[in-house]
């Protein structure tokens, strides 16, 4: 079967120009600090993934379906309401580091957090990297 026709693929689109481009200067600030975490984390660059995702690492999937295609490992995006953290493989394993982490809310592989502030930083990097290292376990290294 052939890839899946993503809505939000990877673009050459600047990174630095769209965070550059967020009006509210907190969530500015707080964006270009969640880039620094995920950067360090993933070894890697930034790409911009649809209009307003920024995207970090990749992997390819497939499912029993025989629908594959690529997506980040790791991503945000700085929206109205919240700031949305794309940890792709869920929470459900982190029941540990969501308990400590900080006042936030999550939907199947998403965490919104308002500010950066609200939750503590150190658990996210670690989030962040735990996430990384199952998906290193289940797709391999990038």
């Amino acid at each position: 079967m052939a890839k899946a026709k993503l809505k939000t693929t990877k673009n050459n689109s600047s990174v630095k120009d769209f965070l550059d481009s967020i009006k509210d200067e907190s969530k500015r600030k707080d964006c270009r600090q969640i880039a620094k975490m995920m950067r360090k984390a993933t070894g890697k660059n930034a790409k911009m993934w649809g209009t307003s995702i920024v995207g970090y690492d990749e992997y390819h999937y497939k499912y029993e379906s025989g629908r594959e295609g690529d997506f980040f490992r790791v991503g945000f995006a700085p929206r109205a309401q919240s700031i949305t953290l794309y940890i792709m493989d869920g929470f459900g394993k982190y029941d540990r580091l969501m308990a400590k982490l900080g006042n936030h809310k999550t939907g199947k592989s998403c965490l919104y957090i308002k500010r950066l502030s609200d939750v503590d930083v150190d658990v996210l990097e670690e989030l962040i990297a735990e996430s990384l290292r199952h998906f290193e376990k289940k797709y391999g290294k990038s």
